[in-house]
């Protein structure tokens, strides 16, 4: 006997947590918004690829995401469903747990199948964490994302940001005060682009490598939607971390320049 799936509809939580980002990013910086998402794909099935390069990322795409009407489900560390509070709102609102060095991260993909089955807009970092490329450019990513697309068929849309970093300092928490002081007196420019959509055509699934091979080929594809938001700032950032770590083992083979 067939069935059907009710499609996923964002909680209206989720949607008032979309519009408290917006104001949020609005207090602290100016959000400039470029590119699109089709709009046939905007209510999905859909996957978001985005850079990663701050504590402050996820405010600044929900808030971006919503100025175009759409409402991803982030994949989020397993860490934040722990908290007390955080926690029961990340599963109210139908975000998905990644449990990261654990033997049920492999449950991610298989929820986040599911949610995308249920035709979800599903936001994923490729990148597995906050990048800590010293010049800031996409790192090499992890394989969960080619998988996801693989085993769900569903289109990729590579999203990138800059300017987030300037808000939250790395080891947020700690220094928050500070950063969003700093913030509000000088607004950073905070730039979103959504670039076109990507598939993954001619490699095979099953095939060895082809994982990797489909990464890669994400992490270009968002590589070349951030090179114009930072045209002025093509090799070392102009706002420095103090705190942020730095890490080369992950450099991508492929860089701006």
């Amino acid at each position: 006997m067939e069935t059907t799936t009710t499609p996923w509809r964002p909680p209206l939580l989720w949607r008032a947590g979309q519009a408290l980002a917006r104001a949020a990013v609005a207090l602290l910086g100016r959000l400039e918004v470029t590119g699109e998402v089709p709009p046939h794909l905007r209510r999905g099935p859909l996957i978001l690829a985005a850079n990663h390069i701050g504590p402050f990322d996820p405010i600044v795409l929900a808030a971006a995401c919503r100025a175009l009407g759409v409402a991803p489900r982030f994949m989020a560390t397993g860490g934040l469903f722990r908290a007390p509070v955080v926690g029961a709102l990340m599963r109210r609102t139908g975000h998905l747990r990644v449990d990261r060095g654990t033997a049920a991260v492999h449950r991610a993909l298989v929820d986040a199948c599911a949610a995308i089955a249920a035709g979800s807009v599903v936001l994923v970092y490729p990148e597995g964490r906050i990048g800590l490329d010293p010049s800031m450019w996409p790192e090499r990513g992890k394989t969960g994302t080619a998988r996801l697309a693989f085993a769900s068929g569903a289109p990729i849309v590579p999203v990138a940001h800059w300017g987030s970093h300037e808000v939250l300092p790395y080891r947020a928490p700690k220094g928050m005060v500070r950063g969003i002081a700093r913030a509000m007196l000088r607004r950073p420019v905070i730039r979103v682009r959504f670039g076109d959509p990507l598939d993954l055509t001619g490699l095979e699934p099953g095939a060895p490598g082809a994982a990797r091979r489909g990464t890669d080929r994400i992490i270009d594809a968002i590589t070349d939607t951030l090179v114009p938001l930072r045209s002025d700032e093509p090799q070392r950032p102009r706002h420095v971390d103090p705190s942020r770590p730095v890490d080369t083992s992950r450099v991508h083979r492929r860089r701006p320049g």
